[in-house]
This record gives C-alpha cells, sequence and structure tokens, in this order.
C-alpha cells in the first residue's frame, strides 16, 4: 500500500462521460469549503483498505478488507456472508494484500467485477483478475480469470488501485517495486509496468493478452515501451479517482524521505520519479537534476506535516454544498483531511478541513449519491464524511 504501514503501521483531461451512478454529480469548483465532521456507520471490519459501490442502483458498499475478503454494507449494515473470499490465493500483510476491487461499467448485466491483490504463488506478483456475480448474488471464488500479472521485486510499493474511467477502459496504478529510492529505477524504465499507470481494455482481449490495448494509449508503438502505459514516473499511487465532474484523473503518489504529492495524471504524462520527488530532486538520488519535460504536481506538502499520503475523491455529493468541486485527500501517518479547488489549471484555493486523532486514514471510497466514506485501517470502521453539526 502506498501508506508506510511497515514504518508506522488520469488521463489527458478526458471529457467526462455518463458515470453508472443515479446520483447526478453536483456542478462548480470555486473556492469555498464547507465545514466536515465523520459519522461512524459500520465498525467490526478488519483491515479496510477499500470502499467502493457496483453502480448498479442498488445503493450498496463494499468494503475491501486487506487480508482477502470483501465485504457489503447494505442500509449502513454490514452483511454477514462476504461478498468474495480469497484469503487462500491472497499474500497479505505490510503493504501487500486484496487491495481494491472496481466493477464494470455494465456490471448490473454481465456481473463482471475486477480485483487487483498480490500474490506469492511463483514469486511475488500483482494479479489484475476478474470475478463473475454467482446466483447468490455473490462473486463466484471459482470464476476467477487472470488479465495481469505483474512481477514485484520488493515486497512494498504495490499500488493497488484499480478503477474504470469514464471511458470504460481499466486504469491500474502500478508502484515502482519498492525498496528505497527506486533502486531498479523502474519509474523511469517504459519497458516496465511498474513505476505507472497502466489503461487497458478488459471488453476486447488481443491474444496472446487477457485484455486489449487501447489504440490512442500514448505509447502504442513507440519501440521500448509497454503499451499498456498511459503515464510513467511513479513511486507509489496509493489511490487515484475520477473526477464525476470534469472527468480530470487526481492521483495521490507517496513521498520518499521529503514530499508528498498530488498529481492530475495526463496521457503520456511522466510524473519525474526516481529523479524527483515531488517538486524536488530527489535527495537521496540527486540534489542537482534537470526538471526539463516532468510533469509538476498540483499540490505538494513536506514532512513532517504528514509522511505517507492517501487520495482522495472531488466531491461531487449534494449534502455539502459548500464543498462541491472540492478535492479531498489526507495523510495515513498525519490524518489531517486537506481539501484543494483546481481549476484545470492551478489550485485556486486550499484549506485543511479536518483533524482526524487517532485514525489510520487507508481510503476514501463513493457511494452512488457521490457521497464520500473514510476507511479507518486500524479500527477497522466505515466513516461517513458530513456536515459538521456546529
Amino acid at each position: 500500500m502506498s501508506y508506510r504501514l511497515s514504518l508506522l503501521a488520469l488521463c489527458g483531461l478526458i471529457a467526462p462521460l455518463a458515470f453508472a451512478q443515479s446520483g447526478e454529480p453536483c456542478q462548480g469548483s470555486g473556492e469555498k469549503f464547507a465545514a466536515i465532521e465523520l459519522q461512524q456507520i459500520v465498525s467490526g471490519l478488519r483491515q479496510p483498505v477499500h470502499l467502493t459501490h457496483a453502480g448498479d442502483g442498488s445503493g450498496r458498499l463494499f468494503v475491501v478488507e486487506q487480508q482477502g475478503v470483501i465485504r457489503v454494507l447494505v442500509n449502513n449494515k454490514l452483511v454477514k456472508e462476504p461478498f468474495l473470499d480469497i484469503r487462500e490465493r491472497v499474500s497479505a500483510g505490510g503493504e501487500r494484500g486484496l487491495l481494491s476491487i472496481a466493477f464494470h461499467p455494465n456490471y448490473g448485466k454481465n456481473g463482471y467485477a475486477y480485483v487487483n491483490y498480490t500474490s506469492d504463488s511463483g514469486g511475488l506478483h500483482t494479479v489484475i483478475a476478474r470475478f463473475q456475480r454467482d446466483g447468490r448474488n455473490r462473486l463466484d471464488p471459482a470464476s476467477e480469470k487472470i488479465l495481469l500479472k505483474v512481477n514485484q521485486p520488493y515486497r512494498n510499493h504495490n499500488g493497488g488501485q484499480i478503477a474504470f474511467g469514464p471511458d470504460g477502459y481499466l486504469y491500474i496504478g502500478m508502484g515502482d517495486g519498492g525498496s528505497a529510492n527506486d533502486p531498479k529505477n523502474n519509474g523511469q524504465n517504459p519497458a516496465t509496468l511498474l513505476g505507472a499507470m497502466l489503461r487497458i481494455d478488459v471488453d476486447r482481449p488481443a491474444p496472446p493478452l487477457a485484455y486489449g490495448i487501447p489504440k490512442d494509449n500514448p505509447f502504442v508503438g513507440k519501440p521500448g515501451y509497454r503499451a499498456e502505459i498511459w503515464a510513467l514516473g511513479l513511486r507509489n499511487p496509493w489511490r487515484f479517482s475520477f473526477d464525476a465532474g470534469s472527468g480530470l484523473l487526481y492521483a495521490a503518489d507517496v513521498g520518499q524521505d521529503e514530499v508528498e504529492e498530488v498529481d492530475i495524471i495526463k496521457r503520456g504524462g511522466n510524473y519525474g520519479w526516481r529523479v524527483m520527488e515531488g517538486d524536488i530532486c530527489t535527495p537521496a538520488v540527486n540534489r542537482r537534476c534537470d526538471t526539463a519535460g516532468y510533469e509538476a504536481p498540483i499540490a505538494t506538502y513536506r514532512h513532517p506535516d504528514g509522511f505517507s499520503i492517501t487520495g482522495g475523491f472531488v466531491y461531487r455529493g449534494h449534502r455539502i454544498a459548500g464543498l462541491c468541486g472540492a478535492y479531498l485527500y489526507t495523510d495515513y501517518v498525519a490524518p489531517i483531511i486537506r481539501a484543494l479547488h483546481y481549476d484545470g489549471t492551478r489550485v485556486t484555493a486550499s484549506k485543511r478541513l479536518y483533524i482526524g486523532d487517532g485514525l489510520g486514514i487507508s481510503s476514501f471510497g463513493e457511494d452512488e449519491q457521490h457521497e464520500l466514506y473514510v476507511l479507518d485501517h486500524r479500527a477497522g470502521s466505515v466513516l461517513k464524511i458530513v456536515p459538521a453539526t456546529q
């Protein structure tokens, strides 16, 4: 995971298409911020790391537990029976585990859902796999179809986020493979899938691949480049999301020793790692570097203000009107929920919204109405972001 459990525990401006959600996103991105608080809606989870919905109009929420189980929330109550249990296939612990789920945009009809997990079977690797719904409205563990395996040289920096973009393609955030300061220089190696944002077509496989390569991926046909790459130069993107209003792809990239960053991921962009850490030359690599050609982050903060950024969402709900258009994010070690407004060129306003003393926020999540949640990895709880009562 992008947050450092072992220490202290995209897109080229895609035009927004219709998201498979019942709630219309609020519109606007000014410079206002509303006061918020967190309302616990469920506890009793085991190391939750991801929350999402199926886009099927059911109102259900799905919570990924790191050890390899996906749980279901119905009307803010935890369903006893798991939605999926693949603990025997998952290598969990530290930054490894079952790390996210993404529902096919046509899930209501085809019953397909995709997961990202780490496995030790045959050597440590990341697995991107598809499962299908069974007759009991769960995912059938026997239906697994592995789309992609990526070897992991170390046991950290697995990335872990997958999500369908508004273009219908599956985006996969891959870390640099681990250790410290990217010793294999994977972030700047276009011949590897590590340290990159990938973009694949799950509906049109191109054998021998179990998936297709979108024709407009930026490096298709370019010698020495993996065609799956949408953008590169990432260290460990821990949570990315598409803004339901603008279509922009926001990603939080965890820093090494000094800087945490928020990026807008663009088609073909190079985000600098390991040459750069955030907006500075990577101190442990070379404090003097040529910054030309690298995409700059839209926001950064320095250690010790935080040590492991957790990316969130642009708020597009309707319950907190004054927050519309603000991107929310936090830090696993220093759980201050921050917000910023980005106008497509620059950040126009930013603010600290909430200090979550004692929380270990591993992820944000969004429901069908675009309301937001956070997961407390340590306490095993789901908390909803609501308007402040005072």
